[in-house]
């Protein structure tokens, strides 16, 4: 018993010096680097980063916009597409304004063409009795004409024969000149029609605008506070509508000054034509008076 019991104990000691140098070994064994199992747990934070994005994808299309494309909305605003999509209130002062700048052009049009014939028709008439020396004459040089040097000239006939029998030629040219006047003061009314519509536009046109403007920005915040948000496509659209209210009104506006400002100077020159006209018919009626005297002298003389 004693021997069996020494040789498992010698058994048991060369078994333990056997294995106490291997536990070492193994503890020293590098670890594993924790950069090789990190690829294992990569998709826990991915839906975190990444949760937005299908909020994002949806708010295009809230905004009327394709997904995928840069705010094509913008791309497509045209002044006849801002037409249409503006609330009726700017339409109507859109409408109004367009139909004031066709107002304009059409006084133009119509005005420079009258001036131009009247101009011309007075300054040949004006020529054409030059070298007349009464007022018969000066009526044969121009003939069945209608214009105004032609009225002056049956005014001042006209009030010769009314005169007749009278010895004070001051009367005469006195009376004949407030007949002058009158033609010259019609003559302007005449040629003055329609700038009162140029001198209306051109005052009111930036203003009609500007209310236009005001109620599209009104209806643009508006619009603003009901969708919550500030995103440029939202916003663009209808303040670019207000916009061109009042772009329309300066462009009513402007070419109305303009042309009003010309036509005043070109009906101050045409009316300088008339007042020679009316100084010329006066010349001739004093030369007729003094001819008629210097007969009824001669008369009297013979007798």
């Amino acid at each position: 018993m004693n021997k069996l019991s020494f040789r498992s104990i010698g058994v048991a000691l060369i078994a333990l010096s056997l294995s106490a140098p291997l536990a070492p070994s193994v503890a020293q064994q590098p670890a594993p680097p924790p950069a090789a199992t990190a690829p294992s747990q990569p998709a826990a934070p991915a839906p975190v980063a990444t949760a937005p994005a299908p909020a994002a994808s949806q708010a295009l299309p809230e905004a009327g916009h394709q997904p995928g494309s840069v705010t094509p909305g913008l791309s497509e605003l045209s002044p006849w597409t801002m037409f249409l999509n503006a609330d009726i209130i700017v339409k109507i002062v859109m409408i109004g304004l367009a139909i004031s700048s066709v107002i304009t052009w059409t006084i133009f049009i119509a005005k420079k063409v009258e001036l131009g014939r009247a101009r011309f028709r007075l300054r040949r008439s004006l020529k054409q009795i030059g070298e007349s020396r009464s007022l018969a004459e000066a009526q044969m040089a121009l003939g069945d004409k209608h214009s105004v040097l032609s009225m002056l000239l049956a005014a001042a006939l006209r009030e010769a024969k009314l005169s007749a029998g009278l010895s004070s030629d001051e009367g005469i040219k006195e009376r004949a000149a407030s007949s002058f006047s009158e033609y010259v003061r019609a003559e302007g009314r005449h040629m003055r029609r329609g700038m009162g519509f140029l001198a209306t536009i051109g005052a009111t046109a930036p203003f009609i605008g500007l209310f236009g403007t005001v109620w599209g920005i009104m209806n643009s915040f508006i619009g603003i506070s009901k969708s919550q948000t500030t995103n440029l496509a939202v916003v663009a659209p209808g303040i670019a509508e207000a916009l061109l209210a009042t772009a329309i009104g300066l462009v009513a506006a402007i070419p109305a000054v303009i042309i009003y400002n010309h036509f005043s100077r070109e009906i101050k020159v045409y009316l300088e034509l008339v007042a020679r006209a009316s100084g010329a018919a006066g010349r001739l009626l004093s030369r007729d008076l003094d001819r008629s005297h210097g007969s009824a002298h001669r008369a009297r003389a013979a007798e």
